[in-house]
């Protein structure tokens, strides 16, 4: 069963409360459920986010993550609609929300918590399946 309870909230309050610890394993749980899920389907793999942050990040002086986060958002979309559900998310929400909206401070809050519903949706309807 793939998780399907994240939220905003905790996912801010348990960010702060473990010092950015919790933020790094749901991100890297979102990489690799976005791969059981959606793999069968589009034959791609996301890679961990472990490696994004850590090794690829610092080695590029930040650009892959900028990269990584716009494959996987739009990769969320896609699986999105191949699953029928009724949900807007992608590349766009990202570079909008995610990037753009810092200027107004609470869009990386709204990215992220489209992000985290959309998984939520997506793995609601993989468990139903599954």
């Amino acid at each position: 069963m793939l998780r399907t309870n994240r939220s905003l909230l905790k996912y801010l309050l348990l960010s702060i409360i473990t010092f950015g610890i919790y933020g790094i394993v749901v991100k890297t749980h979102i990489s690799m459920e976005i791969d059981t899920v959606a793999s069968p389907r589009d034959h791609k793999s996301t890679l961990n986010y472990l490696l994004v942050l850590f090794v690829l990040g610092p080695l590029t002086l930040g650009i892959y993550p900028l990269i990584w986060f716009h494959n996987l958002s739009n990769r969320i979309g896609e699986e999105l609609k191949a699953r029928n559900l009724s949900y807007e998310f992608g590349a766009g929400d990202f570079w909008g929300w995610g990037i753009l909206g810092s200027l107004i401070v609470v869009g990386p809050f709204v990215y992220l918590h489209k992000l985290l519903k959309s998984m939520n949706l997506i793995n609601e309807n993989y468990n139903a399946s599954h």
